[in-house]
């Protein structure tokens, strides 16, 4: 009689014992298996599944030892009655009097949905995924991973982390970044001055909502990174776009009124392009001068091409001024939001404790898997693999436009994964996406990363860090032809 109760499917993503368990403990809740029946014995199940003895076996053990099975002695496996007696009845309720339902357009005080940016789910369905952010699955170092995951969960690492840690990091993770990943981009800076944040984007929420409010000047490159601007308008700030040319973000008169920008000297968001050395001096000495306060986004620094990469401006700084951030989402992997945050202690102290207020600290079992991967030299030799294969990909890409879409875009030099693409004047990249997604290729259009209301259309982006390096000729070139359709 409880046949109809399963439905084992062998393209489900989990295992057949983990589907017979999920099902029977589903059923058990609701309330379908009368707890006076006995459950058919391993044999009878087995044979009813198609399945082999054991996987039953495995499946009512871990039933029993999670509490919905009890085991009677020669009468086989009952529902556990404590299950039933603490889950919760509808029985006796007092019914409730009609009423209204709530008006949300009344009670909805902020509308983050309204200025969602549009990505492309299942991106790995596609086959020319030129997008921007992912990485490839093959290049995930799943043995390492695996085996610092392993250590994370050993019983002396559990009884290190599994405890509230308030406000405070995991140490191992906070050391790592500090003689590991921050001198690297020149950047020395005490312990105290580091906080594990969930992502860059974290990072940016948590200073936003604590440097800016209703009497602020926030400045952001334009183009630039869109979420800031949502985040920003959250706290009643003025926002203002801010001039870039060959040289990244332009100093000068643009900046005297802010009271805090954000920047991506580096490897500027999203048209790749570096900041020289003269200029970034000239920045700081103007931060100085006018009192305004600096956000360096160092994202894609691990993947640099360059012999001699140019030094953080963090590393530059003396006078406190710039509050950076890093991530291990363009390396290590996007899903795992693992950033860091690096400032003056003052600030940092305030950032800490808004962050106590939110979630209190990131997990510490992720910290610790971090924290050993680093430590290791896996991470080490992760973004060397990466360098290598990104390069290859790199040319490949320049190669393709120079031959369909000469001057259409100039190679970043510093490195990274993407390139910025202008397209004929006449396009619209919104319409090239469409199309090209019809066609399998994912491409970004650029029209989001402006601020103005009537941005450039013309303009798009091509990703190649999750994109095979020999799909990027054949992709460009069926995306090359459906431009020469809308142009």
């Amino acid at each position: 009689m409880l046949h109809h109760l399963f439905h084992l499917s062998p393209d489900s993503d989990s295992s057949l014992q983990t589907q017979i368990r999920e099902q029977i403990s589903k059923a058990i809740i609701e309330g379908h298996i009368p707890p006076d029946l006995p459950l058919p014995s391993t044999r009878k199940l087995a044979e009813m599944l198609g399945v082999s003895r054991n996987t039953v076996i495995l499946a009512y053990e871990h039933l029993t030892y999670d509490g919905y099975l009890v085991s009677r002695e020669r009468a086989g496996f009952y529902v556990n009655d404590e299950i039933l007696r603490s889950s919760a009845k509808d029985e006796g309720q007092t019914k409730i009097a009609a009423g209204s339902r709530p008006d949300w357009d009344n009670h909805l005080k902020l509308r983050p949905c309204t200025r969602k940016l549009n990505k492309v789910n299942r991106w790995q369905d596609y086959p020319y995924p030129f997008i921007y952010g992912q990485l490839d699955p093959k290049m995930f170092p799943a043995n390492n991973w695996r085996e610092c995951c392993k250590e994370s969960v050993s019983i002396q690492a559990i009884s290190e982390w599994s405890g509230d840690r308030y406000d405070d990091d995991d140490a191992l993770l906070i050391e790592q970044i500090h003689s590991r990943l921050l001198p690297r981009r020149g950047v020395w800076a005490d312990p105290e001055d580091i906080l594990i944040t969930v992502g860059a984007q974290h990072a940016l929420y948590m200073i936003l909502r604590i440097l800016l409010n209703r009497d602020s000047c926030f400045g952001l490159e334009e183009p630039g990174y869109p979420d800031l601007t949502h985040i920003a308008d959250c706290t009643g700030a003025q926002v203002k776009s801010l001039k870039i040319d060959n040289d990244g973000l332009i100093v000068g008169d643009q900046l005297s009124d802010c009271d805090l920008i954000f920047t991506t000297p580096s490897h500027q968001f999203p048209t790749t392009v570096t900041m020289p050395m003269a200029r970034r001096q000239a920045l700081l000495e103007q931060a100085s001068r006018d009192d305004f306060l600096i956000i360096e986004d160092d994202y894609e620094c691990e993947t640099s091409f360059a012999t001699n990469p140019t030094p953080a401006l963090k590393s530059l700084d003396e006078n406190d001024r710039v509050i950076y951030i890093g991530s291990l989402s363009k390396t290590l992997s996007p899903g795992l939001r693992m950033g860091y945050l690096v400032g003056p202690k003052e600030l940092i102290r305030e950032v800490r404790e808004y962050r106590r207020m939110m979630l209190r600290h990131p997990p510490m079992n992720n910290q610790r898997a971090v924290g050993l991967f680093l430590s290791r030299g896996y991470h080490d030799s992760l973004v060397r693999s990466l360098i290598q294969v990104y390069e290859e990909r790199w040319k490949a890409v320049r190669d393709a436009l120079q031959r369909w879409l000469p001057e259409s875009a100039n190679p970043p030099t510093f490195g990274g994964s993407a390139y910025w693409v202008k397209g004929p004047e006449n396009l619209d990249a919104r319409e090239l996406k469409r199309l090209a997604l019809e066609h399998g290729v994912v491409i970004e259009s650029g029209d989001i990363y402006f601020q103005r209301e009537s941005p450039p259309l013309n303009f798009f982006r091509l990703g190649y860090s999750s994109i095979e390096t020999e799909r990027i000729i054949p992709g460009i070139d069926r995306l090359t032809n459906i431009i020469k359709q809308l142009t």
